[in-house]
């Protein structure tokens, strides 16, 4: 019986999943080069193309699309059993990966989990900072956050805030340069700071409602950011109106340095849940962190 090395194949594994061997290899801590070798003497002991390489993208072949599905759950099991076995120590250990987005993680993931790095320091915390909606699951993350109305039914939803309220806001100057607007349709005679979803790539569009009144804007301007806290620079800057959660502001707004408009047409909304598979075991390190987040 030939002795295999399970070291090849997990390198397999996570080149396959990551799609990249520059990715694969920062996640495994090799080098791109020793990766590549790794698979390539893969293929030969195997006698058999495992993956597709171009300049571009790795992908499986028929023979390594076969091979992911018979052994890939099966390294998360295992991984998922040895964070299990920290039951038995003194305090549990491990590493809990979360996907997320920055103002959530920045107003509420860090204040609330802060205490428990300093209880359980062999707990490590990995976030992804990430606007699109990551495949918690295909990208073994634990748990991901998002607003409730965004997340998929077989997932087990938490929720971790209070409700959310959206703000208009822009400096003083530029309101008396341009005016205010009285309306959400006013918008579209403003500069307004634009945020840019990386996962479909559209421009989120600006909802609005006011006594159970609905209403929507795309809206127009000079600057377009995927991410929020060069959004809240720009107002700053006077460059146009921001729409952001209203936390976002909260010191500038207080300080004067920006104002509000559209204020009664941004009512409370259910605020930001964390997520994750309703079919997977949590591990004693997530447990706590679940336990730390919930309200």
């Amino acid at each position: 019986m030939i002795k295999r090395n399970f070291n090849d194949l997990l390198a397999f594994v996570t080149v396959a999943r990551e799609g990249s061997f520059t990715r694969a290899a920062a996640r495994l801590g090799v080098t791109q080069s020793a990766l590549s070798q790794t698979i390539s003497g893969l293929e030969r002991q195997l006698d058999i193309r495992l993956l597709t390489r171009t300049t571009r993208s790795v992908s499986p072949t028929a023979a390594g699309e076969r091979l992911l599905r018979a052994i890939g759950h099966r390294f998360d099991e295992i991984e998922a059993e040895l964070d299990a076995l920290t039951e038995l120590r003194d305090k549990p250990a491990g590493t809990v990966r979360i996907t997320c987005g920055d103002h959530v993680l920045r107003h509420t993931l860090l204040p609330r989990l802060a205490p428990l790095m300093h209880d359980y320091p062999d707990i490590n915390l990995e976030f992804d900072v990430n606007y699109g909606f990551r495949d918690i699951v295909a990208d073994r993350f634990d748990a991901g956050v998002r607003l409730g109305d965004t997340i998929d039914k077989d997932m087990i939803a938490v929720p971790i805030g209070p409700p959310l309220r959206m703000a208009a806001v822009a400096t003083p100057a530029y309101f008396e340069a341009h005016g205010r607007p009285a309306t959400p349709a006013d918008l579209t005679e403003h500069l307004c700071i634009n945020l840019r979803f990386p996962t479909h790539g559209g421009l989120y569009v600006w909802e609005f409602d006011h006594r159970g009144r609905e209403q929507t804007v795309r809206v127009d301007g000079q600057l377009v950011f995927n991410t929020s806290p060069p959004i809240v620079d720009a107002a700053l800057h006077g460059l146009g109106i921001a729409f952001l959660p209203e936390q976002e502001f909260a010191p500038h707004l207080e300080a004067g340095r920006l104002e509000r408009v559209l204020d009664d047409w941004c009512e409370p909304f259910p605020g930001y849940y964390l997520y994750y598979p309703s079919r997977r075991q949590p591990s004693p390190a997530f447990s706590l962190v679940l336990n730390a987040l919930r309200v």
